[in-house]
C-alpha cells in the first residue's frame, strides 16, 4: 500500500504542476491544441475535434517525465 501512496502523491504533484502552468501561462499556451495534425471538423451544428498531435506530444512528455522519476527514485 505504501507504493500506491507514493504513486498517488507523484501523480497529484504532476497534476498540480500542469494546473499551475495553465493558470500562470495560459495566454502563452494558446497554440496548445491547435498543432498541425490535430483534426477539427465543423459541419452545421456538429463539431468534431481529434487532437492527435497534441496527445502524442503529451504522451511523449509524460513518458519522459516518468522515465526520469523512475531513473532517479527507482
Amino acid at each position: 500500500m505504501q507504493t500506491l501512496g507514493k504513486y498517488l502523491i507523484v501523480f497529484g504533484c504532476i497534476i498540480l504542476v500542469a494546473g499551475l502552468m495553465f493558470w500562470l501561462f495560459g495566454n502563452k499556451l494558446s497554440w496548445f491544441g491547435k498543432l498541425p495534425g490535430d483534426i477539427n471538423i465543423e459541419k452545421g451544428n456538429v463539431k468534431i475535434y481529434i487532437p492527435l498531435t497534441t496527445m502524442l506530444l503529451i504522451s511523449f512528455l509524460l513518458s519522459a517525465i516518468l522515465w526520469i522519476i523512475r531513473k532517479f527514485l527507482g
